[in-house]
């Protein structure tokens, strides 16, 4: 029988794909009902918003089973909500258009920023949030679930920038049609050994700290959290190795409107 750490990787590899899912679902069916819908579609979700920071907030100070779950998936709840923010255009950056071809590296950079930045900054403060009021808790799941996607996905950005050989924008909403052309296809790049060292040491910790703990409860939060690292690091695999990852989310999605080229940005992914 799997034990209470592997109901966790579980409940951790669940979490992974259907909150994924359920945001692709949200996105698809607004790219088909008009140009109002990725805006209607964020509002009606932003009660998500509130209620994972609640949900993190009431759980710092638990040491039940209970309260680690809901720290983790309130911190999911958090970030999701910012991530569909993000798909349906309504809080991305103020450059819509699409990268010039043969422009300095500089020049693309500064571009490229400018797709993100509000985003980027959104996730910043809610980071910088969550390090103020969950530092030093007793419960520090959802503390540290936020900070393996925030830097997790901070490095699948950067890689996606200096050239990845693999890029898929099957699920890109129309609102972020222009991200591909600041991607950049190469044969790998300096920063993604240093993303693939630091996600396989920070998975590494979270596996010694849970074989080291003796506290069940300890041990659940540990394996939530390894779980999440390592989905992060399969994720960065993915921009290498030819695997249809998309296949995991395209049989619950609508048929697109159109076909898209075949390249993968980070948002193919998981959360």
């Amino acid at each position: 029988m799997i034990g209470p750490v592997g109901i966790a990787a579980l409940v951790a590899l669940f979490s992974w794909w259907f909150f994924t899912g359920a945001i692709l679902l949200i996105v698809r069916r607004a790219d088909q009902r008009g140009p109002n819908a990725h805006g209607i579609a964020t509002l009606l979700a932003l009660p998500i918003l509130p209620l994972g920071a609640l949900g993190f907030w009431t759980t710092l100070e638990g040491s039940s089973p209970a309260q680690i779950y809901l720290g983790f998936l309130s911190a999911l709840a958090v970030w999701g909500w910012i991530e569909l923010a993000f798909l349906t255009g309504v809080i991305a950056g103020p450059n819509r258009n699409d990268a010039p071809k043969d422009i300095p590296e500089w020049e693309r950079f500064i571009r490229a920023w400018g797709t993100i930045a509000y985003h980027e900054m959104l996730l910043l403060a809610a980071l910088l949030a969550v390090l103020y009021f969950g530092w030093g808790a007793e419960n520090t799941t959802g503390l540290w679930t936020f900070v393996i996607l925030y830097f997790a996905r901070i490095s699948a950005k950067l890689n996606l920038f200096f050239g990845v050989p693999r890029i898929n924008i099957e699920f890109l909403p129309k609102p972020l049609g222009h991200l591909p052309s600041h991607f950049k296809i190469a044969q790998l790049n300096w920063v993604f050994p240093i993303s693939i060292t630091a996600l396989s040491f920070a998975t590494a910790c979270w596996l010694e700290r849970l074989y080291a703990t003796g506290d069940l409860t300890a041990q659940i939060g540990f394996s939530l959290l390894a779980s999440l690292s390592a989905l992060a690091l399969l994720e960065h695999w993915l921009m290498v190795l030819p695997l249809p990852d998309a296949k995991l989310w395209r049989w619950m999605l609508p048929a697109p409107n159109n076909k898209t080229p075949d390249l993968r940005p980070e948002d193919a992914h998981g959360l």
